[in-house]
């Protein structure tokens, strides 16, 4: 069945393997997912990622996820989509979303590419809101 909105499925796959105690999840690969993925591994998110080329037309994303060492909760207490194929939602450099206070992050995709909020608020460029992580 194909995907209507790989970044949803990215999310969720992300989000379904932390609730079952996953050490490592794969995910089909794009050029918009790789980004996502370093920006999650940037700011400290997971553990860290591995991108493999060889397998089918697209490769896939291994990404290993991190977890608090005492309680085992995972580290990543939030995904959620924000712009969605039915509802697009854009936001200029101004008004972009402050996640907790600037604890988390929101991830833009702008004419400069896709970064987090803080990083389009120092370049002054709006777009995309696409997701929210904390």
């Amino acid at each position: 069945m194909a995907v209507t909105d790989p970044i949803a499925d990215f999310l969720t796959r992300i989000r379904n393997a932390q609730i079952a105690g996953h050490r490592i999840v794969e995910i089909p690969a794009s050029n918009t997912k790789k980004r996502l993925t370093e920006i999650l591994y940037e700011q400290g998110y997971i553990l860290k990622y591995k991108f493999e080329d060889e397998a089918g037309p697209t490769g896939t994303i291994k990404i290993a996820l991190k977890y608090d060492p005492v309680s085992k909760d995972p580290i990543i207490r939030k995904l959620e989509r924000i712009s969605r194929p039915g509802l697009r939602q854009y936001r200029g450099a101004d008004e972009l979303p402050r996640i907790l206070n600037g604890m988390g992050v929101a991830i833009v995709s702008t004419s400069k590419g896709i970064m987090t909020d803080k990083a389009a608020r120092e370049q002054n460029v709006g777009g995309e809101v696409l997701c929210l992580i904390y």
